[in-house]
């Protein structure tokens, strides 16, 4: 199980490290929105698993945490991105 475990945060990292090329290499605004909401996604992911292979529940809290203030992100960036078309 740690060698399943040990590949999908490897798969993970990748994934946080082509968000980062699109962050600095973004032409646009939404196009580094999508990787910050990326690299939220992948805090909670990799969140989730660490509480999976520790056994500490308090990292799922977190998680949530995490998933709550991605969201209040994307809002935020889309009704200020709205906001400022007008």
């Amino acid at each position: 199980m740690g060698l399943l475990y040990t590949g999908i945060g490897l798969f993970l990292l990748l994934m946080l490290a082509i968000g980062l090329l699109r962050v600095v290499r973004g032409p646009t605004d939404f196009d580094r929105m999508i990787a910050a909401q990326l690299f939220g996604t992948t805090a909670v992911a990799i969140l989730c698993l660490l509480a999976e292979a520790s056994g500490q529940a308090a990292l799922r809290s977190v998680a949530l945490v995490f998933a709550l203030l991605a969201a209040i992100t994307a809002v935020t960036f889309v009704r200020h991105s709205a906001a400022g078309e007008e």
